[in-house]
């Protein structure tokens, strides 16, 4: 199974140095075709999506973090760091998979 990121270009960049495909998404089309294009290929089991990113689509993604097991949607700090009112990535892994990292 694939780690894809979708979002913001310096987290795209960030991945791509340690292998990891992505996409650099500025507008909500570009976005929606990126996920499209994610969840239809098979070997995809992780869309990591920058929060600024997934804000300007947050019914979707909520949709997507609720209802997709495989692959599993979950945002990302974007470049200015992490929200404060959503809960961390390990909090939600572990809520995803049971599993503490």
């Amino acid at each position: 199974m694939k780690v894809i990121v979708i979002g913001h270009p310096e987290a795209v960049q960030g991945f791509a140095l340690v292998g990891v495909q992505g996409q650099t998404v500025t507008s909500v089309d570009e976005i929606n075709n990126a996920l499209d294009e994610a969840l239809s290929t098979e070997d995809i089991g992780i869309i990591l999506v920058t929060e600024d990113v997934s804000a300007m689509i947050e019914e979707r993604i909520d949709q997507l973090k609720l209802r997709s097991t495989v692959p599993l949607v979950v945002e990302i700090p974007g470049p200015q760091g992490t929200n404060p009112d959503r809960p961390s990535l390990n909090a939600v892994i572990q809520r995803a998979i049971g599993v503490k990292i």
